[in-house]
């Protein structure tokens, strides 16, 4: 099972766009299912999560652990996604702080 697995640091005031750019499963490659989970260090992110044209979340305040997600509990979102689509996980820091952001999306490749 293809995985990304990414550990960003976002400064204070900051957004990345897509904590998932430049990997080599940021788009599908074939029919797939995705399983994301996700974690910040602190309280006071934000994160969204988009698959190709669908929101899969609007913007939520991430859960708090020192850790990565442990699967398949902490994976809350699992979505479908067509062959071109592009996985995007959008994380705004508003704090005074830097902030991390823990984050593995689990690929399921579908005939």
């Amino acid at each position: 099972m293809p995985s990304i697995i990414r550990e960003t640091s976002v400064a204070a005031g900051i957004t990345n766009e897509n904590i998932f750019s430049g990997s080599a499963y940021e788009f599908a490659r074939s029919n797939q299912i995705v399983s994301v989970g996700m974690a910040q260090s602190a309280t006071g992110g934000f994160a969204s999560l988009q698959a190709g044209p669908q929101i899969v979340a609007e913007e939520f305040s991430v859960p708090i652990l020192t850790r990565y997600p442990i699967q398949p509990d902490e994976f809350y979102f699992n979505m479908g996604m067509a062959v071109g689509d592009r996985l995007v996980l959008r994380y705004r820091n508003p704090t005074g702080g830097a902030l991390t952001l823990r984050a593995i999306a689990n690929i399921t490749e579908v005939a």
